[in-house]
């Protein structure tokens, strides 16, 4: 058999950085792509989006989409823009966000657009393409794409619907699996079921977000979360969380749920501003069944996961302005997740010069947003255009984090090392990627490589 005969597998996004996730899978007959993330980090990387695809997408049979992450949905309306008409499988629950995120993200590329005199790279009814073509998908249903190839989803743990993606290949009479892991989630955690075990796979493409760091323990991270609430509120002060509006924010409200019943944490209020966050959270109500035993049980006891005293949602922005005139302590929950952007931009100008407050970092933040300049110390930093003096604490706790940690990831990959003849290590900065992929090799003996953008593997 030719080497052209068997499938080929390209990187164009995702590989060598944390976003734009876009893996392209083909054979001589067949080709899909799994993914189609946006570029996100920095205003570079966020022209990428907008330049032509690096393959016809009118030739795409299939796009599999992981989960709604804009980092993995955000390219589908361009996607369809440009011609793509194939079926794009995901679950419902990841239908439903991407809908909501696309939507709420085009509105901020129109604004970013016209800002800079531009045409934005989608628009609202490109997002209406895409959702004529979207097919729902089941947890371990097949899923047959081509005569040569067919897929099943997996729950990966990382957000409500998340997949990890296994794609079988046949050609001529070999027959080849390749495991695409999407963001592996941090189990065991609050609200979701733990992530689905693999114990074989030919080929594994695999996250890397934490690949050379370690999360605290479910119980620390809960134990930390209290006492900086009791610091904050015994200071007088306001506590900020930029809370990304799929997954932490609910997961954060669950652990606010049992903290606020059993009086663990001082009265005060809680405020989502977030009116994404808010429409999101209304997706988790109607998709229980894919929440954990224990988050069902407290459902079916009477719990309102999602509603403790205190809490006040704030969809406009006349609610927002309101936030101001509520003296502290209080909390604020408000995207974006890595203050780029966002209702949580407004409340950090008015609080990071105050040395009660603090800020509190819960998710991963890409290198060049506020988020993570802030995280790395600096103290002066530039929004809506003033210089603000960064006064209150910085504070961070990485086990709410919803990507697993190197020990996490390594854990997933033991079963199969006897069965991979490659593994890809994507999705994670430089230096996280290739720490990973070293330490698969040293102990696990696998073949493991950290892809760069365009690279190209012959999958024999």
């Amino acid at each position: 058999m030719s080497s052209t005969q068997y499938p080929k597998l390209t990187f164009y996004g995702g590989a060598g950085a944390v976003t734009g996730a876009c893996y392209l899978l083909e054979t001589a007959h067949t080709k899909i792509i799994i993914d189609c993330g946006m570029f996100q980090g920095s205003r570079f990387s966020e022209t990428l989006n907008s330049d032509p695809f690096p393959f016809d997408p009118k030739e795409l049979k299939a796009a599999l989409i992981t989960h709604a992450h804009i980092d993995h949905t955000g390219r589908l309306p361009k996607l369809c823009k440009d011609g793509f008409s194939g079926n794009i499988h995901a679950t419902m629950p990841t239908l439903d966000f991407t809908k909501a995120l696309l939507i709420d993200s085009q509105h901020v590329i129109a604004m970013e657009a016209k800002h800079e005199g531009q045409e934005p790279f989608y628009t609202e009814k490109d997002v209406e393409l895409v959702f004529a073509l979207v097919k729902p998908v089941e947890y371990g249903m097949m899923v047959h794409i081509a005569e040569d190839m067919a897929c099943k989803f997996y729950d990966a743990g990382h957000i409500l619907g998340s997949s990890m993606i296994e794609v079988f290949v046949t050609v001529g009479d070999k027959k080849t699996k390749i495991v695409f892991t999407g963001d592996l989630g941090n189990s065991p955690g609050p609200l979701l079921r733990d992530t689905h075990k693999e114990t074989e796979a030919d080929y594994v493409v695999i996250e890397s977000a934490y690949g050379d760091r370690l999360h605290e323990g479910e119980g620390e991270r809960k134990d930390t979360l209290e006492d900086i609430i009791e610091e904050t509120a015994a200071a007088g002060g306001v506590l900020m969380i930029p809370a990304f509006a799929t997954e932490r924010t609910q997961e954060l409200l669950y652990e606010f749920n049992e903290l606020v019943e059993h009086d663990r944490i001082p009265k005060m209020p809680v405020f989502i501003d977030s009116p994404l966050a808010i429409k999101i959270t209304e997706v988790y109500k109607r998709y229980s069944s894919f929440y954990d035993e224990e988050a069902l049980r407290l459902l079916k006891s009477g719990d309102e996961i999602f509603s403790f005293p205190g809490l006040k949602f704030t969809p406009t922005i006349e609610d927002s302005k309101r936030i101001n005139s509520v003296p502290p302590p209080k909390i604020i929950l408000a995207g974006s997740g890595m203050s780029h952007g966002g209702r949580i931009v407004y409340h950090e100008k008015l609080y990071l010069p105050d040395p009660k407050s603090t800020l509190l970092i819960i998710g991963y933040q890409i290198k060049g947003s506020l988020g993570r300049r802030l995280l790395d110390g600096e103290k002066t930093v530039r929004i809506h255009g003033d210089e603000v003096t960064v006064r209150a604490r910085i504070r961070q706790i990485s086990g709410y984090s919803a990507h697993a940690d190197q020990q996490g990831l390594y854990r997933w990959v033991e079963p199969m090392r006897l069965s991979i003849k490659k593994l890809f290590v994507v999705q994670g900065e430089e230096s996280a990627s290739e720490t990973f992929a070293q330490i698969v090799k040293d102990q696990l003996a696998i073949d493991a490589i950290a892809p760069k953008v365009g690279d190209s593997f012959v999958l024999e």
